[in-house]
C-alpha cells in the first residue's frame, strides 16, 4: 500500500542520497578527491537498493518516495556521466547515448501527461540497469584514480556500464510502449 506520508525514514534516506551529488561534484571536479568522490559514488549506490528495502520492511512506501527515489537515481547518473566526460573518464559517445534514452523518456513523460497520467512505475529491467551504472561509476573512477587497479576495475567498470546502458535502453523501450498503450486506451475511450 502507497502512502501519503513525507517525512519517512526512506524519503530522509533519498534526501540524504540527494545531497551526495553536489557533493561528489564538487570532490571530483573541484578539488579532484577522486577516492572521497568513489566513496560517495559507492555510498549514493548503496543506499539507492536500502531505501527501498527499508520502505517494504517499515512499509513506509510512499507516493513521494515512488517520484523521488527515480529522480536521484538519475540525477546521480547523469551527473556523474556528464562528469565523468568532463574529466576524460568515460568517452562522449557514451554520454550521449545515457542521454539520449533520457530525451526518449522525457518525450514519453510529456505525452503522458498530456493524457492525464504521470510517470509510468518503475519497471524491474530500470531498476537493474540503475543497479548497473551505480555500480559501474565507482570502478571506472577507481580505475582511473587508482593506477594499480586500472585493469580489473576498468574491466568490470566498463562491463557493468556497458549492460547497464543496454539494459537502461531496453528499459526506456518499455516505458514508452507501456505509454502507448496508456494513451491508445485513452483515446479508445474518447471515441466510444
Amino acid at each position: 500500500m502507497v502512502g501519503d506520508r513525507v517525512l519517512t525514514l526512506p524519503n530522509v534516506i533519498s534526501f540524504v542520497r540527494l545531497l551526495g551529488v553536489p557533493l561528489f561534484l564538487y570532490l571530483f571536479l573541484v578539488v579532484e578527491a577522486d577516492v572521497a568522490a568513489i566513496v560517495v559514488l559507492a555510498v549514493g549506490g548503496t543506499t539507492d537498493w536500502v531505501d527501498g528495502w527499508v520502505a517494504r520492511r517499515l512499509r513506509q512506501v510512499s507516493r513521494l518516495g515512488e517520484l523521488l527515489d527515480p529522480f536521484a537515481d538519475r540525477l546521480y547518473i547523469l551527473a556523474t556521466v556528464l562528469a565523468f566526460t568532463a574529466r576524460e573518464v568515460v568517452p562522449w559517445e557514451f554520454t550521449v547515448a545515457l542521454f539520449g534514452r533520457e530525451l526518449l523518456l522525457l518525450g514519453s513523460l510529456a505525452v503522458l501527461r498530456r493524457h492525464g497520467y504521470g510517470p509510468p512505475p518503475v519497471h524491474y529491467v530500470g531498476k537493474t540497469a540503475t543497479f548497473l551504472l551505480l555500480a559501474a561509476f565507482p570502478l571506472l573512477l577507481l580505475a582511473s584514480a587508482v593506477p594499480d587497479t586500472s585493469v580489473s576495475a576498468s574491466s568490470a567498470g566498463w562491463a557493468l556500464a556497458w549492460w547497464g546502458l543496454v539494459l537502461y535502453w531496453v528499459a526506456g523501450a518499455l516505458y514508452v510502449v507501456q505509454a502507448g498503450r496508456l494513451v491508445r486506451s485513452v483515446r479508445r475511450g474518447v471515441a466510444s
